[in-house]
């Protein structure tokens, strides 16, 4: 359902620089993919999509420089890319970045657009060292892509089994029973969520294999079964999803 959604958000930028700031500027960006991407443990592929056959705007010479100005960004930060000839945008060239999951589906994600045309456009001026007027580049950046569809690469990518810090129920406490065991465990719940942790209270009057069968198939990361010995220690007995 996260992938075909009534609408969608989008964490696009728009970075305006001088031409000499081009290379600069998308090296950094790139080195801050790198650390995105890497906290999810995503690989990606870069292609640079060169100026398409019609209906683009702008002069081709503006489109050859732009075009270079990438290839060369990504040659001073290391990266390999592939061409994918004719596929950018109608205002300027880009790289798209294509990440791949843990069953190695490639999905277009991030993306970095130099544009030299909208600013002409919009006829946008700064002023430079020497008091002239003169004309920014811009860059359109997205790194996620739609956010809701990247929830949706996540949840398959780890096939549910968030890692600690994602999970949105990172805890989960079970009582052995409900009468003996349920003011202990709500203290415990109250003590993680101190702490910052999510969590949630199992003190349903079941059957303890039926409700750690249920945790478990929920890919909680922790479970925390309390019975009479952990009340009477005031200690805790856990055990790791997986």
């Amino acid at each position: 359902g996260l992938f075909r959604v009534r609408n969608f958000t989008q964490d696009d930028a728009h970075i305006f620089m001088k031409e000499d700031q081009i290379e600069q500027e998308i090296i950094r960006l790139l080195a801050f993919i790198d650390r995105v991407y890497a906290i999810f443990g995503l690989s990606y592929s870069i292609e640079l999509s060169t100026r398409p056959e019609e209906n683009y705007l702008g002069d081709i010479a503006i489109w050859e420089k732009a075009e270079q100005a990438l290839a060369n960004a990504c040659d001073h930060a290391g990266k390999s890319y592939q061409l994918n000839p004719g596929d950018g945008a109608f205002y300027g060239p880009k790289l798209d970045l294509k990440i791949k999951d843990s069953m190695n589906r490639v999905w277009q994600c991030g993306t970095i657009q130099l544009d030299f045309n909208l600013p002409e456009r919009f006829d946008l001026t700064y002023i430079a060292e020497d008091g002239s007027k003169k004309r920014p580049v811009m860059l359109h950046r997205v790194i996620f892509g739609s956010i809701e569809r990247f929830i949706g690469i996540l949840i398959e990518h780890y096939a549910g089994v968030f890692p600690l810090w994602l999970a949105p129920i990172q805890v989960k406490i079970l009582s052995v029973n409900s009468q003996s065991h349920g003011h202990y465990v709500n203290q415990l719940q109250q003590q993680l969520q101190t702490h910052g942790f999510r969590v949630e209270v199992d003190n349903r009057d079941e059957k303890l294999g039926y409700k750690i069968r249920e945790a478990q198939l929920q890919k909680i990361p922790y479970l925390i079964v309390i019975g009479d010995e952990e009340v009477q220690h005031h200690s805790l007995n856990y055990r790791e999803h997986g």
